[in-house]
């Protein structure tokens, strides 16, 4: 799966305990040309993303795991912190978010999003 559903977004919203989100992604690129789109992708999303107080916080090439099933090698890593999960919503329903947002579809080959809080928190 590559893409979320309406009912994933209102599944996320209605978990949201408060507060800031950082959002773990894991990527699989298509081979021949991927990476590349996703990289339009991104430069794409960064400025609609920093209007509403989204920040990467890290972006990184996988390697091999060192602990791991089979299947779960990933191309890349992010780590893009939101100020709340409302912020994560307004920014996937931006117009021109959805604009570019097929890029991000045709560039990938699988995609885990998995929304992180503080321990404790």
């Amino acid at each position: 799966m590559i893409d979320f559903t309406e009912h994933d977004l209102d599944r996320f919203l209605a978990e949201d305990p408060g507060g800031p989100v950082v959002m773990l992604n894991l990527l699989r690129f298509r081979p021949n040309g991927g990476r590349e789109r996703y990289a339009q992708y991104a430069a794409n999303v960064v400025p609609i993303a920093r209007a509403l107080g989204v920040e990467p916080i890290y972006w990184g090439d996988g390697g091999r795991a060192l602990v791991a099933d089979d299947g779960q090698a990933w191309d890349a890593v992010i780590l893009v912190r939101y100020p709340s999960r409302q912020a994560f919503a307004d920014l996937v329903s931006d117009p021109a978010y959805r604009a570019g947002a097929y890029l991000r579809t045709e560039a990938l080959e699988h995609a885990v999003l998995q929304p992180t809080t503080p321990a404790g928190a």
